[in-house]
């Protein structure tokens, strides 16, 4: 199982005070993120802490790490996905709206909070930002669209799902779902079908 045991008994593991400092990170923010905190809603030793991590330094650069492999790696991946329309491209990427699995708002929100305070964390934001326009940017390219074009629709959709985010904005999944085809058509100027509709809501088991 690679647990870490040691004479001196379970010292956790890299993923496991990972996680507890995720959850303290998108309860309380960056300043929340400390040592004896994690180490107490694990139920282990402080020192138990260092047998993974030289510093709390460490541990934010992981957390820093992690958040990049989710939230931008899935989102680009969502914008490479293969689909017939750009319609359907849009529903691809509109995935990770409604899994937190594919993308964490709860952590994107805590890392623009963080990001406002911290000069490194604000360059990883802006780079991620970058990088996530250029993915919806190159979808819409796939499609035919301009380069201006392409780049001005990808902000307009970019920019309105951050606006979500940074007003935490709280809706049922039945007025979200709701708003996808007059939201596909005015990012993309096309109506999605009734078929990819239905497609995008049984995998987000809506019937």
């Amino acid at each position: 199982m690679g647990m870490e045991k040691t004479e001196r008994g379970w010292r956790g593991t890299p993923d496991l005070w990972l996680d507890a400092g995720y959850g303290l990170l998108v309860e309380g923010g960056v300043e929340a993120v400390k040592i004896m905190p994690l180490a107490e809603r694990l139920g282990l030793s402080r020192t138990s802490f260092y047998w993974h991590f030289a510093d709390r330094e460490a541990l934010l650069a992981g957390l820093v790490a992690r958040w990049q492999a989710k939230n931008t790696g899935n989102l680009v991946a969502r914008c490479e996905a293969p689909a017939a329309t750009i319609t359907e491209a849009l529903l691809n990427l509109f995935d990770c709206w409604y899994d937190d699995a594919l993308f964490d708002s709860r952590l994107e929100f805590a890392m623009r909070t963080w990001a406002l305070t911290d000069t490194t964390v604000a360059a990883a934001m802006s780079a991620a930002d970058a990088e996530r326009v250029a993915a919806i940017t190159a979808l819409f390219h796939r499609f035919g669209y301009s380069e201006t074009e392409a780049d001005t629709r990808a902000r307009t959709l970019y920019l309105t799902q951050v606006g979500y985010i940074a007003l935490r904005s709280e809706e049922s999944l039945e007025i979200r779902m709701g708003r996808n085809p007059a939201y596909v058509l005015t990012f993309s100027g096309v109506a999605p079908t009734e078929a990819e509709i239905a497609a995008f809501q049984a995998r987000h088991r809506v019937r």
